[in-house]
């Protein structure tokens, strides 16, 4: 029997006849396994030491402990009584046998009840696994300690036991579904796990020591660096001894289930390690389900961006113009009539409000008018009438001879003309096939990444069931929601797939230079 097989045996067991714990039941063992504590949040009667005490069903010898903790517990009730005898002989140190310092698995209720008196030796039991028993400092056999509290801690003396216990649970009494299956129980019948199941001291220690081989792989390594800034963001604090712990959990959590590197399934745990306050675990998970299905190398919001610039340079380069050239190699523009030119200036008519300007007559110019452009503002037909018609509309004279307006306007050289720029003549750009070939092989592979990438979805997708009801770890029903999740994220990518060998066409029919 392999140890998975072991454990899931192991699990069903203890979970026998207890409605709607699937999921506590799971953490528990998984936290002994790791070398963890589990702490249980919730009112009284919901099950909170049936858990701790079923846990200790799953050992093969070792000790259980249990104790209700006040405001006035003294230290004696958790570490044993003074040794009279030892008092005797000058010496401090307590009778450990049958208490906390001797026990595998405990049971701890109320342990936010703590007081100074019994916490620094309680927190160093529980991290360092080591008891301070008059001046020697005693090794203890402590595999985990299951705490349990109606109520968040208040204070902050009691942050460091808090944060001791890596795995949190909020225990609610069973839904209204499983009310009737809970009336229907009979006594209180105790799970008895067969001894083939039931682990030693030495099997603890060696899936401890074998999980440090277990690798963490990129996909997993960026989505906990993600998750990080995702909770500095909403506030929440978790030290970095707790991060350190966390992987620990992984990898037992991967290596239990036969794998030899951490799974982006196995981080569905995270959800119970995370939060500071019990609302805070949803969040968490609804961040950590919408990254199901993503990996290290693929991650469709970043993708998004990469796909929105190269789209943005396709556009760039369709549109970008360059100006055109004769066959000798020479600038060309276009002059004021449209037609091209190598010129790159020239007298082109004035305009004033879409008016074109006029010059004075040139007898004008021999009397009173000395500049013919009226100092560069030209005149429009209604001013050049009013300057030059006097006491006709149609005509005006010039020295001795009478002329008709409209063959004035009509006149070319009449008009007011300024030395203006001309406009470049402009081409769209052509690219030399050595750039569209470095284009088009760029984008391509993305297109082949993504291609890739949504086999890969597609393989999760017909195997997710059976993966995560395989899991030990994972409560059942998880499986329709990470499906869900996946089959949109395959939409996204599809989509960005779509839309990046759109782009890759693009570049593939750019304009070639000849």
């Amino acid at each position: 029997m392999n140890l998975k097989t072991k454990l899931n045996n192991l699990r069903d067991a203890l979970s026998q006849n207890l409605i709607e714990r699937e999921t506590p039941i799971r953490l528990t063992l998984l936290a002994a396994l790791s070398g963890e504590h589990l702490l249980l949040l919730g009112p009284p009667g919901t099950a909170k030491s049936e858990l701790a005490r079923r846990l200790k069903q799953a050992f093969n010898g070792g000790n259980y402990f249990e104790r209700l903790l006040t405001r006035f517990s003294v230290p004696e009730e958790l570490f044993g009584p003074l040794s009279i005898k030892a008092l005797e002989e000058d010496r401090y140190e307590r009778l450990t046998s049958r208490y906390l310092p001797t026990a595998t698995v405990a049971f701890i209720d109320e342990i936010f009840k703590a007081n100074s008196a019994i916490l620094n030796s309680l927190l160093t039991l529980l991290n360092e696994r080591e008891f301070d028993n008059g001046v020697k400092r005693d090794k203890t056999p402590l595999s985990c300690v299951v705490g349990a509290s109606n109520e968040l801690p208040e204070g902050e003396e009691l942050d460091a036991l808090y944060d001791r216990f890596l795995l949190r649970y909020k225990v609610m009494p069973v839904s209204k579904e499983g009310f009737v299956q809970l009336l229907k129980l009979k006594g209180n019948p105790k799970p008895k796990p067969e001894l083939a199941w039931r682990l030693t001291v030495e099997e603890l220690q060696e899936i401890q020591e074998s999980a440090e081989l277990v690798k963490i792989p990129d996909d997993v390594m960026v989505l906990l660096q993600e998750l990080r800034i995702f909770l500095d963001e909403q506030k929440i604090y978790v030290s970095d001894r707790r991060w350190r712990k966390i992987v620990k959990l992984l990898q037992v959590a991967a290596l239990t289930n036969d794998k030899n590197e951490v799974s982006i399934w196995d981080c569905w745990l995270l959800q119970h390690c995370l939060w500071a306050k019990s609302e805070q675990r949803e969040s968490i998970f609804d961040w950590y389900q919408s990254r199901v299905g993503t990996k290290a190398t693929f991650n469709p919001e970043n993708f998004n961006k990469l796909v929105a610039a190269w789209e943005k340079k396709l556009e760039d380069e369709k549109n970008s113009q360059t100006q055109d050239m004769d066959e000798e190699g020479n600038l060309l523009y276009l002059d004021e009539k449209g037609g091209i030119t190598t010129q790159t200036k020239g007298e082109v008519p004035e305009y004033r409000n879409g008016e074109p300007l006029y010059l004075a007559p040139p007898e004008q110019q021999r009397n009173s008018i000395q500049d013919r452009t009226n100092q560069g503002k030209g005149y429009t037909v209604e001013e050049f009438k009013q300057h030059f018609c006097h006491h006709y509309r149609d005509r005006f004279q010039d020295g001795q001879q009478w002329i008709e307006i409209k063959d004035y306007f009509a006149e070319n050289a009449n008009l007011l003309k300024v030395l203006k720029d001309f406009t470049a003549k402009m081409e769209s750009t052509r690219y030399s096939q050595h750039h569209i070939n470095g284009r088009v092989e760029e984008t391509d592979k993305f297109v082949r990444d993504i291609t890739e990438y949504l086999v890969q979805i597609d393989e999760q997708i017909s195997s997710l069931t059976q993966t995560i009801n395989d899991h030990l770890w994972i409560t059942p029903g998880f499986s329709e929601p990470a499906k869900s999740t996946l089959e949109k994220t395959r939409q996204t990518v599809e989509a960005l797939r779509v839309r990046i060998t759109t782009t890759r066409d693009g570049f593939s029919n750019l304009p070639v230079e000849e």
